[in-house]
């Protein structure tokens, strides 16, 4: 059941409200007036039940989520910090300042669950609305990344003695009692794995890689043989995982690279620095102009980027209620030249009959696309795109989508904050430089 907030709290004579200690210029307290969280508390009550103990209040849940993402902070650091900071909990509808944690941090876990990559969609179109009519570009850039997953560099020999350890784990926890447990075995041959680059140790350590898969198989097989009927349905779909795991080689399609992200891909974006990124392929999409992110997609199986653009453009269109007139992409894209109703605008050699005029504009517009490169730089690094922690397919979209409009909110409060020192720069200049005419004067 959707939890309510007091929309008319009553006064209390030992608490001092918020709004009487905190400064209410802030580009916090100013995101707080300009949200609708009306709008935002009936879209979102769709997901909770009518039945069942009262929620925590919506606005508190996508306040926080929202503050996760702008400041870059984990589940358990964002809940610290709303606790000590009375602008954050003015922004999540408190009135008074609050001593005691919202909620416990895996609350957001479930939260996510809730709203799905859907719900996550809907707090991108908040961030693009904050802008209002001020959006009124013509085209977009549209490109792709890597968002890479919180999984270690993968190896054979890494993913079977996980395959050991959990065989092992699974035996414990249900008195299976196995031939040989191979617990003093497994770091003996882990350690010959050290040196297996030094071309005096190459033989014997590819020996040792070899003997532990040959366990893990074993192992496997052993647990197979022995589990309890009633037990089996339960850890089947894990033997399956171990198995094809076991039986991939170097050349294997859609091989397994983690245990518990089995969804991960390995992705050659060409980059002399990293040639392979162990994640999945997201998409995003900004207008040429103002540098908004109005569309942000994750894609599964590494898909050919030509391949995108129509679940990309169709993202759009719903979020920011109309498709641009082109879109400039890179040569990656290539093999499309108009997508429902939008020109692809790819680098290439226009024909001797274009005029100059076109040429202009196409050298334009495929430098402008340049300016897609920062933004996805910034995502990574200030916005949670460089490692998602969130498990699974779904976790993948939502950060990809929640990473968007961070980026727009921090956009939006930056504007803000430009204004305000361009608007006293320019009193400034005209109470001490009178000669000053303010027509010619601009923001």
């Amino acid at each position: 059941m959707v939890g309510k907030r007091d929309k008319t709290p009553q006064l209390n004579f030992f608490s001092t409200p918020l709004v009487q200690f905190i400064d209410l210029e802030r580009p916090i307290c100013k995101l707080a007036h300009q949200i609708d969280w009306e709008k935002v508390e009936k879209d979102f009550s769709a997901y909770y039940s009518k039945l069942g103990a009262p929620s925590i209040p919506i606005r508190k849940m996508v306040g926080l989520i929202i503050l996760k993402q702008l400041f870059n902070l984990s589940d358990e650091e964002v809940v610290e910090q709303w606790l000590e900071n009375p602008y954050w909990q003015y922004f999540c509808g408190e009135t008074v300042f609050q001593k005691k944690y919202p909620f416990d941090p895996s609350d957001f876990v479930h939260f996510r669950k809730r709203i799905g990559k859907e719900g996550a969609e809907k707090i991108l179109k908040l961030s693009i609305d904050l802008f209002g009519n001020t959006v009124r570009d013509r085209g977009v850039k549209i490109d792709t990344t890597v968002q890479e997953k919180n999984v270690t560099f993968p190896t054979d020999t890494k993913l079977h003695v996980k395959i050991i350890r959990k065989c092992q784990k699974i035996a414990n926890e249900n008195g299976i009692v196995l031939r040989q447990s191979y617990t003093r075995t497994i770091p003996g041959l882990m350690m010959v794995q050290r040196f297996r680059k030094h071309p005096k140790s190459r033989k014997k350590a590819h020996a040792a890689a070899r003997k532990i898969k040959t366990i893990a198989g074993r192992l496997v097989r052993e647990l197979d043989r022995k589990l309890p009927d009633e037990l089996h349905a339960q850890y089947n779909d894990q033997l399956k995982l171990f198995k094809k795991i076991l039986a991939q080689k170097r050349g294997s399609k859609n091989k397994i690279y983690s245990l518990h992200e089995p969804a991960v891909q390995c992705i050659a974006k060409g980059k002399d620095h990293k040639p392979y990124e162990f994640g999945n392929k997201s998409s995003f999409v900004v207008t040429s102009d103002s540098g908004i992110i109005v569309g942000a997609l994750a894609f599964r199986n590494n898909p050919y980027d030509g391949h995108t653009l129509i679940k990309q453009l169709q993202q759009v269109h719903r979020l920011w209620d109309k498709l641009p007139d082109y879109a400039v992409v890179d040569r990656g894209y290539k093999g499309r030249n108009k997508v429902l109703g939008t020109e692809i605008v790819i680098p290439r050699k226009l024909p001797e009959t274009a005029t100059e005029y076109q040429r202009k504009t196409l050298r334009k517009r495929c430098r402008n696309r340049a300016g897609i490169e920062p933004v996805i730089g910034h995502l990574k690094s200030d916005y949670r795109l460089g490692r998602n922690f969130l498990k699974g397919v779904p976790g993948d979209a939502i950060n990809t989508i929640l990473a968007a409009a961070a980026f727009n909110i921090r956009k939006w409060i930056t504007i803000q904050v430009d204004f305000f020192f361009s608007f006293w720069n320019l009193v400034f200049q005209l109470i001490f430089n009178p000669k000053i005419s303010p027509l010619k004067m601009s923001f």
